[in-house]
This record gives C-alpha cells, sequence and structure tokens, in this order.
C-alpha cells in the first residue's frame, strides 16, 4: 500500500487525484485496527466481555457493531450493549457539584443492575437488559434478554466502559479493554497545526448531533465544553486501563464532512461565545479539497455521522 498521507498537502493531493484512493486508505487502517482486536479474543477463547470505551464522537456505536459482526463471522454468538440504556430515570440523576444533574457520572447508570445482567452473561446465565427512551427520559417498558454460551462474546459500549465501578465483580481475564479514539491530529507540512484531535470529533459530533437529534449548531457548541470535562473527569482517568488502543481517525473526513459541516455552521445563529470556535472550523475545513460523501462506503464508521447515501459505482 502506499505512504498513507498524513498532512494538508498529501491529504489534498491525493483528494485531488484519487478520492477513492483515499477513502479506502482510511477504511483499510481501521479495519485492520478491528481485526487485532477480534484476534485478541479469539486467542484467548471462552466467553468473553469487551468493554469498547472512547470519547464523543469516537466512533464506538460502528466499531462495536463492526465487532459484533466479526465474530459472528466466526462463529459466535455476539451482541452490543450500549451503557446509556442502564441509564437511571431522568429523575433520579445524581447531582454534580453545580447542583445540576451530572448525566456525564457513572453515578448516572443504574451501577447494580449493569454489575448483575454482566455478571450472569459471563456465568452463562440469562441476562435481563432494559432499553432507555431518551425521548422521555426513561427507561423503557420493555426488557431484552441473552444469554452468551461457552466461546461468546458481546460488546459493551459507553463512555464507563473502563470505569473499574462497571466492571468490579467481572473476572479479569474474560475481559479485554479497549479504548477508542481520535489519535491523529492535522498539520500543514511545516508542522503547523490545522485540526486538532478533539476539532476531528467536534466536527463528527455537529453532523451526528443534527442527523439523530436535530440539534443545532449553537445547542451542540454549548454542550461541548461540558462533554470535554466530563470525558477529563470520567474516561481519561481509566485510559491507562484499556488492553488495546484503537485508532478511529479518518485523514479523509475532513474532504467528506467539509461541505456539509461548512453549510450548517454558518447557517446557525450562533451566540458570540461560540463564534470563534465556529468560525475557526470553518476557516480550516475550507483549506481541504473537496469529496464527495457518496465516495464513502455503507458500512464507514463515518456513516455514523454522515447518515446513509447512496454509493457510486
Amino acid at each position: 500500500m502506499p505512504q498513507y498521507p498524513d498532512t494538508l498537502e498529501s491529504i489534498n493531493r491525493l483528494a485531488r487525484t484519487d478520492p477513492r484512493a483515499l477513502v479506502g486508505f482510511s477504511e483499510a487502517r481501521f479495519e485492520q485496527a478491528l481485526d487485532a482486536a477480534v484476534d485478541r479474543v479469539m486467542q484467548e477463547r471462552g466467553r468473553e466481555i469487551v468493554m469498547l470505551a472512547g470519547p464523543s464522537g469516537s466512533g464506538k456505536t460502528t466499531a462495536a457493531r463492526k465487532l459484533a459482526a466479526r465474530f459472528r463471522a466466526l462463529g459466535l454468538q455476539s451482541d452490543v450493549l450500549s451503557l446509556d440504556d442502564f441509564y437511571l430515570d431522568r429523575d433520579d440523576i445524581p447531582c454534580g457539584a453545580d447542583g445540576k444533574p451530572d448525566y456525564e457520572s457513572v453515578r448516572a447508570l443504574d451501577l447494580p443492575l449493569l454489575q448483575t445482567a454482566l455478571s450472569d452473561l459471563l456465568a452463562g446465565r440469562e441476562a435481563a437488559l432494559p432499553t432507555f427512551d431518551f425521548t422521555v427520559g426513561r427507561r423503557a417498558p420493555a426488557w431484552r434478554t441473552l444469554r452468551l454460551g461457552e466461546q461468546d462474546a458481546v460488546i459493551v459500549e459507553g463512555l464507563h466502559a473502563l470505569n473499574p465501578l462497571v466492571t468490579a465483580r467481572l473476572p479479569r481475564e474474560n475481559v479485554l479493554k479497549l479504548y477508542l479514539r481520535v489519535a491523529r491530529r492535522i498539520c500543514r507540512a511545516d508542522g503547523e497545526v490545522l485540526l486538532r484531535r478533539r476539532e476531528l470529533r467536534l466536527v463528527r459530533r455537529l453532523l451526528r448531533d443534527r442527523r439523530e437529534r436535530a440539534s443545532s449548531a449553537a445547542h451542540t457548541l454549548s454542550l461541548w465544553g461540558n462533554v470535554l470535562l466530563g470525558e477529563q473527569n470520567y474516561l481519561l482517568p481509566y485510559r491507562g486501563t484499556a488492553d488495546m488502543d484503537l485508532d478511529s481517525t479518518y485523514l479523509c473526513e475532513p474532504c467528506v464532512f467539509a461541505s456539509a459541516a461548512i453549510d450548517f455552521l454558518e447557517d446557525a445563529d450562533l451566540p458570540k461565545d461560540a463564534r470563534g470556535a465556529a468560525e475557526h472550523l470553518t476557516a480550516a475545513l475550507r483549506q481541504f479539497v473537496r469529496i464527495d460523501p457518496s465516495f464513502v462506503p455503507e458500512g464507514s464508521l463515518l456513516r455514523e455521522f454522515l447518515g446513509r447515501a447512496g454509493l457510486r459505482d
């Protein structure tokens, strides 16, 4: 495989001459990272709980789905559990130091229920699993059940998947901890940083919130500081406990996201304190050669933020 482009200039050069190759390189790097995680599980064999954590916009939902599909292709029963489904009802969320509900805290989860469900799964017992209804802020009436066979694996994804309070009752030898992150920033050839890692994640979040939650750019930007604070308090302290680090950076993504993100930000009615961040993002994204999103495969991690679309021949 040719050398992977890692600067603005090299990204733009390939985006201009062979956009399909640039997207393909990005896809291949991420797929290889997932393959390495699956290989680790298959070497150990036995019931396995894969704890997948990562910051907002890292692509946990798609990564978990892809891991489960790989396990099923190898003959294992596999499913994905989202820690979001174990939230306490909105009225029961504990408050932080500011007196407001702290939705980012691990204590916002029903920890006893979660610990019992994971213990049951590893013991081969049937586990009762809730579904959280975010439209009303409470647990849905319908539950589902899951049981793992002796060689099966389940993927548990969420911000708190590495927190020891979540895995305290589980035998360590049956738990694989993964940390998913956007590990690369994008620089110019002279070393000047154009887009930092958290800015790449913010672009992803802006597009996903607009598509999935009908969220305005102003609303997403207003929440971003608290999101980063929650990661600092509840995720990063446990990053070092991960068994494997997975990089979900797609260096083609500014080329793919640019048009939609710029239009979204420029059309937004932003408060004064959000305009600086928006202007910085739009100025940076304007420097990338655009790639039509239809070059992105339907199963790509980037589809978590783009949504579905037709593919080019």
